[in-house]
């Protein structure tokens, strides 16, 4: 058995030391300070090991690292009042056997030596030499003075002392050090060194390809300057015309074939007589040279031709996008008109909903389906106005509005132009974008719609708009006005198992360029992974981790040597690690002031508890759980009127002023708000003031008011989902909804009880046991 004796401990940050290696390093900390004094008193043998996490500024045990390096202090320099500047050597590893617990001011462990004897043989030889020649090609790439640093190194020293001060000097990444320091077995050692020093060398030789590229790049530039100039010079002595004239004349064979209305044609004709009339070297002649190219890189007469046909539109969005039947409906509706009146004008519209659902590419879609070129405009983050209407050409460096660079990449005056993210547009004192959106978006004042870069009229009364935005809340009223609103929802687990399955997986395997009978995923692996490892309302998440887990699977195949490889669902887990989400389930107990309410979020529908305890005190309401304003105003609510009619509840009417009464929403560090949880509230209050029971399956939504009224909510085909997924078997809604009830799948409608309320006693009635007639 190895002997162990007791040192004292520094943990180290962002520094990983090895034997026979002298590194200097500064201590901070209080008990490492004093752990450098008790060092000094006891043969000034230090016991030094890295922390897995640098920003922690106390790690505790299982923040550290269990092997480190048992180094000795060679010297101590005071730099200032807390930091003393400490220059060790490495004797050998060390591996912590147990913490020891005293009343020492600083970290005391008991280490155990780890150092490993080699016997120098044929093979460790070998693999020594060839070290020293990768470690000494290394250092002619990377370092100028590599000769000093070779004689640092002895070749000659013993095999593991040699590796490791290669390993030092050569690997910069401390993870991948702390792993070598680990490794005792000297041949395993070599060979990380040596796989690390590989890559090292590739990585050096394409820094000095790029550096003597750039070297000669420069060089050529000047060279190639000189040389123009020269050839300017003797073109002007032979009289022969110059690329300025060639240049000029390109501009005119563009204008021409541009068919330009006469407004644009007379612009850009004046600005060519400017140029024609400019010196070569005039820095306004580049100027002018790029607003040409800007004019005439506009396709001003090509128009793609439209084909609307309704049939054909649905097929279209049918095969690109599963479910979302309300959202096509809508486009086709909206089609059906363009195509009977060929008119124009129209509606602009919106389409509202979380990240993920698929905005972008159902607008790609109608772009596909009426033969309309497609282009993006992303206006998230956008705050500067001229980022709309461009920049005037009497700044420097002066550019086009988005406006002009879509219209260019549309390469037709009749596009389809997504603005993408209209709800994340801002202002500043720059002005504000949507302030020319609203032109934009406008059928009558579109037609002469300005860039002012340009400055010439672009019509844009052809140009077929849709907007996408994940909330109504933040566009601007006046922008609003101007568009019909389309809400895009969540995908439901089915619909999502559905996408996977049809669209995505065929989707991924094209993309890898791979056969889709080398692996095949069962269907219930595609479950466990939307159920396990997502949580979202679209499917951008879950076509990544479908992604992962195809990646993953051919990696396996290969590595086994297999042909085919099937992905089941108890391989989801080696695969893709441990299920990140797992759905909350009702406790199957009826118990009093518990009451399982329905929340919507943006990553869809989820079940909300909401607990209420009543304690002897003075009337004080406490409220927990990261409550948003709007939920404590449901509370407050819920508890004025529970006080106001606290005898019909049988509830004692002075209990407001000798009872404390404590509303919490579990996971507190989760914020929670909105306008759906006033049912909930009251629901929970009366149960704990009257001692009366919830029953378990029992979920519900709904604001409340003063005067017990159940108001309607949104999100309830999300809701309603959640509330199956966690096993209740009843819902109650408000009485306003009952028309968004055909909006829930039939499967999740058919297996749920849904109530409707009015009125809070209808609530209290289905919900408190006791309160149910029916209840024995």
């Amino acid at each position: 058995m190895k002997k162990s004796y007791i040192i004292p401990l520094i943990p180290l940050r962002g520094l990983t030391v090895f034997p026979n290696v002298v590194v200097h390093f500064d201590v901070g900390r209080e008990k490492s300070t004093a752990a450098i004094e008790q060092a000094m008193l006891d043969g000034q043998e230090i016991f030094l090991v890295g922390q897995k996490n640098s920003v922690v500024e106390e790690p505790n045990q299982d923040e550290l690292y269990s092997i480190g390096t048992i180094c000795k202090i060679k010297q101590i320099l005071k730099m200032s009042d807390n930091t003393i500047r400490v220059l060790v050597e490495g004797q050998e590893r060390g591996e912590i056997v147990k913490y020891i617990e005293d009343e020492a001011d600083y970290i005391k462990v008991s280490v155990q030596k780890l150092g490993n004897k080699v016997v120098k043989n044929e093979e460790i030889d070998a693999y020594i030499n060839y070290l020293d020649k990768e470690f000494i090609k290394l250092l002619k790439l990377s370092e100028e003075n590599y000769e000093e640093i070779i004689k640092l190194i002895n070749f000659s020293e013993e095999p593991s002392k040699f590796v490791d001060m290669v390993a030092s000097f050569s690997i910069t990444e401390e993870k991948l050090k702390q792993e070598i320091l680990e490794t005792v077995d000297l041949k395993k050692r070599i060979e990380k060194v040596l796989e690390r020093i590989k890559i090292e060398i590739s990585i050096a030789k394409i820094q000095k390809k790029i550096a003597n590229k750039v070297k000669n790049t420069v060089a050529k530039e000047q060279n190639d300057y000189y040389l123009r100039e020269q050839i300017k010079a003797i073109q002007e002595e032979l009289g022969e015309d110059d690329e300025e004239k060639k240049e000029i004349a390109k501009y005119e064979d563009r204008i021409e074939k541009a068919k330009l209305i006469k407004e644009v044609k007379d612009k850009v004709s004046y600005e060519l007589s400017r140029l024609k009339n400019m010196s070569a070297t005039s820095s306004e002649g580049n100027v002018i040279k790029a607003y040409l190219d800007w004019v005439l890189d506009i396709s001003w007469s090509k128009h793609t031709k439209e084909s609307i046909d309704v049939n054909k539109a649905r097929k279209i969005l049918d095969d690109e996008h599963y479910g979302l039947e309300d959202v096509k409906d809508r486009i086709i509706e909206y089609l059906a008109v363009k195509q009977f009146s060929k008119s124009q004008k129209g509606p602009i519209l919106c389409l509202v909903g979380p990240p993920g659902v698929g905005k972008t590419s159902i607008a790609k879609s109608i772009a596909h389906a009426i033969n309309r070129n497609y282009t993006r405009i992303s206006l998230g983050g956008m705050k500067d106005e001229a980022e709309i209407r461009g920049h005037r050409k009497t700044y420097v460096g002066a550019i086009p509005g988005r406006i002009v660079y879509a219209m260019k990449e549309a390469k037709s005056m009749n596009p389809l132009m997504l603005f993408d993210e209209i709800d994340k547009v801002n202002s500043n004192y720059k002005g504000d974008p949507s302030d020319a959106l609203l032109e934009i978006l406008d059928s009558e004042q579109n037609k002469d719609f300005r860039d002012s870069y340009l400055e010439v009229p672009m019509n844009l009364s052809k140009v077929l708009f849709i907007a996408t935005a994940n909330t109504l809340e933040t566009i601007p009223r006046p922008l609003l006005d101007r568009m019909e609103i389309i809400e895009v929802s969540g995908y439901t687990y089915e619909e999502k198992f559905n996408i996977a399955k049809n669209h995505l997986v065929t989707k991924l395997f094209k993309e890898l360029d791979m056969p889709t009978d080398k692996i095949k995923i069962e269907d219930s692996a595609i479950r466990e992974v939307i159920e396990g490892y997502t949580r979202e309302s679209g499917v951008r998440g879950l076509e990544r981790k479908l992604s992962s887990l195809i990646r993953k699977a051919l990696a396996e195949m290969l590595k086994q040597g297999e042909k085919e490889f099937n992905i089941t669902n108890d391989k989801i887990e080696a695969l893709l690690g441990k299920r990140i989400f797992d759905f909350d389930k009702i406790d199957k107990v009826d118990k009093v002031g518990v009451v399982t309410g329905m929340a919507w979020t943006a990553y869809g529908g989820d079940t909300l508890p909401i607990e209420a305890m009543v304690m002897a005190g003075t009337g004080k309401l406490e409220l927990t759980g990261k409550l948003g304003q709007v939920m404590q105003e449901s509370a407050k609510t819920a508890y004025s009127y529970v006080r106001a009619n606290a005898a019909k509840f049988g509830i004692d009417e002075a209990f407001y002023k000798e009872k404390d009464i404590h509303i919490h929403a579990p996971e507190g560090a989760v914020s929670k708000d909105g306008p759906s949880a006033g049912v909930t509230m009251v629901t929970a209050l009366v149960s704990a003031l009257s001692g009366k029971k919830v029953k378990h399956n029992v979920a519900m939504t709904g604001e409340v008011t003063l005067t017990g009224r159940v108001l309607p909510i949104g999100g309830l085909k999300e809701k309603s989902l959640a509330a199956f997924r966690a096993g209740v078997d009843t819902i109650i809604i408000p009485k306003d909804n009952e028309k968004d009830i055909e909006k829930i799948p039939n499967s999740i409608r058919n297996s749920l009880n849904i109530i409707s309320a009015k009125e809070v006693n209808e609530v209290l009635k289905n919900a408190l046991i006791g309160e149910d007639t029916n209840e024995n």
